[in-house]
């Protein structure tokens, strides 16, 4: 469980414990109930990490919402989308093994995640990697009700493929963008895993890497 799911529940029973103290314990179910589901939101489930060379993995559980054509450093490239909703796991992981060599934080609006125009607008967190010969950026998108964005890494961090890298707190969307030639393994409608489902098969394969369980880089 990410830490944060611990302060909110906690924060919540000292209400529910005031609420008792002042004589209205019906009032308290409320922020025990709450108590209750920051417990929940904010797990942090174990995950298998496709161990083959050449995959790009899912960043989030969610539902994928676009698959389409672009363009990176003026290279044609490929964004995928993925749509978190309140339900789901929050925690993100990398969507491939390589280097940090960019991180932006960007300022902006809090449009609803599953408008288009969201990927440009809204508030984001933009992290570019070098994975063997291809770039890869992965965007933490905020959504119409997410108000915080946390990255755990810096530009030279070195990431594993599936590590868990950050979070987006409530409703949110990642983007994944890659300039590499792929067979893609999802559609629009797909519900995927952070960590577990496989976006796409890079046709020019990068270098395998070790280990299939993603112990490693715990949230912060």
């Amino acid at each position: 469980m990410v830490r944060d799911g611990i302060f909110y529940a906690l924060g919540m029973l000292v209400v529910a414990l005031f609420l008792w103290w002042l004589g209205v314990p019906w009032l308290a179910a409320l922020p025990l109930l709450l108590a209750v589901f920051f417990l929940w939101f904010f797990r942090d489930p174990e995950r298998t990490i496709p161990a083959q060379p050449g995959l790009i993995i899912s960043p989030a559980d969610g539902k994928v919402t676009d698959v389409s054509a672009t363009t990176l450093n003026g290279k044609p490239a490929t964004r995928i989308s993925i749509f978190l909703n309140v339900f789901d796991v929050h925690v993100n992981r990398a969507p491939v093994a390589g280097v940090i060599t960019n991180v932006v934080y960007r300022k902006g609006k809090f449009l609803n995640a599953m408008d288009a125009a969201s990927a440009a607008d809204n508030e984001q967190n933009i992290v570019t990697m070098e994975s063997s010969g291809m770039t890869v950026v992965f965007k933490q998108i905020a959504g119409l009700i997410a108000r915080r964005i946390i990255f755990n890494y810096k530009v030279g961090d070195t990431l594993a493929r599936g590590q868990r890298v950050g979070l987006i707190k409530f409703g949110s969307r990642t983007d994944v963008i890659f300039d590499a030639p792929a067979q893609m393994r999802v559609k629009i409608g797909d519900r995927v895993q952070g960590g577990a489902s496989i976006l796409a098969q890079v046709t020019t394969a990068p270098s395998p890497q070790a280990g299939t369980r993603a112990h490693q880089g715990a949230m912060r």
